[in-house]
């Protein structure tokens, strides 16, 4: 009987999917080019939304991880959202109003223009790790953009999907926005969308495009991967961890844009070891106080320790940043360790972390470093500590990744202006900002032909005088 009623659950969040799915694409098909007010005011309310029930917000994210700092989802992901959701409203009727192109010698009187318009229903998939800010901020591009929206959460944020599945359905109609709570992956990413974001694992995304091609649908993947930090032998270390440490241990480094390892000169090693053990310990006093969270569920939690003692028993260094602390098994708390010039055949070095783990490699020269990261996967971001902007433009141009960020790490994210995504095997496509609207549009070229139109003269029979015609046109276009 139990295995009846779970699978009649499965069927109906199947259909469900199904028949929003539908409505969406006869909503769009009713209304397919929303104006800039209606955009507006659908952003107005996501704003509200998430204002009025940010303590609630951060509690059920609090409850899928586990433990998880208010302050963090509030500051974060909130706030950030907010943040963009306000730039971007501010842009869309400069962002909606037609293009004016240039017209081809050859249709002289002629008008060209680029109008932007909504692609129709767009699937968003978004992960455990920020599910706040990864749902709402493509959302914001997608509803700018005049788009309308299916969600599929995470299933270790269920919390949270009912609570905004309950939030959402009050303020919006269905065939609007909708999140829907409990339908399976391959049910959502095999529907016929006209565009579909992505992000997570790598392995993940391969499935999740291999689904779309079967219906031809665009998609936009973030993946994370490895990024890297190289510290230049010219900056000040304190100030590199004081911001490197932050950013790799939020969120107990279970970040996508969290720096995977760090380069460091080969002198300054030990010092950077005593920089991180005088600042950690102020951050995090307690592992098992709220302000440090849990690692998300317990596989995760054991692939972490079995990462670590990989590392330890391939001779490794490990570094524990917080004397007195230990793991704490049952509120699935790691503490943070770094990791010492681990080998390439070391799990840590050939796997995401995803975790609150750090390596340390030290190096001798920038083109070692270079040499090092060009031979791997392109990472989703990089991280440059340095004021000699020879060294900067030496790392940047010498390099691709998804974004970069120069003396701090992650920061790129949080820039409403400029775009967000990955390069190779860290992601496809982006949003935010002005690309964020330009990618969930279709770009739609419109040419408008003169009421005489010189191309007549090109009509057969063909003739010598094509042929001068023809020479012409090259010599002129000289």
């Amino acid at each position: 009987m139990a295995q009846t009623a779970q699978l009649r659950l499965i069927e109906t969040a199947e259909n469900e999917a199904q028949r929003i799915f539908n409505l969406q694409r006869e909503a769009y098909a009713r209304h397919p080019y929303p104006s800039a007010e209606e955009r507006m005011e659908n952003l107005a309310k996501i704003d509200k939304i998430l204002v009025d029930n940010a303590e609630a917000i951060a509690e059920a994210v609090s409850k899928d991880f586990g433990s998880r700092s208010p302050n963090e989802t509030k500051l974060l992901e909130i706030f950030s959202i907010i943040d963009g959701i306000r730039a971007t409203r501010k842009k869309i009727k400069k962002w909606m109003k037609p293009q004016r192109r240039s017209v081809s010698m050859l249709f002289a009187g002629a008008r060209n223009r680029v109008i932007a318009q909504p692609k129709g229903v767009v699937g968003i998939v978004t992960p455990w790790n920020y599910p706040v800010f990864l749902c709402f901020s493509p959302l914001t591009s997608v509803l700018a953009a005049g788009n309308r929206a299916m969600i599929k959460m995470a299933s270790n944020s269920q919390n949270l999907a009912k609570l905004l599945h309950k939030l959402i359905s009050a303020e919006f109609n269905e065939d609007t926005i909708a999140i829907l709570p409990g339908v399976r992956a391959t049910d959502f990413s095999t529907l016929p969308y006209d565009h579909l974001i992505f992000t997570g694992s790598a392995d993940a995304g391969r499935t999740v495009m291999k689904a779309a091609a079967e219906n031809l649908t665009p998609v936009t993947l973030e993946l994370g991967g490895k990024s890297p930090v190289v510290i230049c032998d010219d900056f000040d270390l304190d100030t590199a961890v004081d911001r490197i440490t932050y950013t790799k241990w939020v969120n107990a480094g279970q970040t996508c844009l969290a720096p995977d390892y760090v380069f460091v000169p080969e002198a300054k090693l030990d010092a950077f070891v005593d920089a991180a053990k005088k600042v950690m310990p102020t951050r995090y006093p307690d592992t098992n106080s709220a302000d440090y969270t849990s690692v998300i569920d317990e596989k995760s939690y054991r692939r972490l320790r079995e990462t670590l003692d990989d590392a330890r028993s391939k001779g490794a260094q490990i570094i524990p940043l917080i004397a007195g602390t230990d793991f704490n098994d049952s509120l699935r708390k790691l503490p943070p360790h770094l990791v010492l010039d681990p080998g390439d055949d070391t799990r840590i070095m050939q796997e995401e972390i995803f975790g609150p783990l750090l390596p340390i490699k030290p190096y001798k020269s920038l083109d070692e470093v270079l040499a090092y990261i060009n031979a791997r996967d392109r990472p989703l971001g990089f991280y440059i500590f340095t004021n000699d902007a020879t060294a900067e433009e030496k790392l940047v141009y010498g390099s691709i990744s998804g974004g970069v960020t120069i003396n701090n790490c992650m920061m790129h994210i949080a820039q409403h202006d400029m775009p967000f995504g990955g390069a190779g095997a860290s992601g496809i496509g982006h949003y935010h900002g002005h690309e964020g609207f330009i990618e969930f549009s279709k770009l739609r070229p419109v040419h408008k032909a003169p009421k005489v139109s010189g191309v007549r003269m090109y009509y057969p029979p063909y003739t010598k005088k094509h042929t001068r015609l023809y020479n012409a046109l090259l010599t002129f276009r000289r």
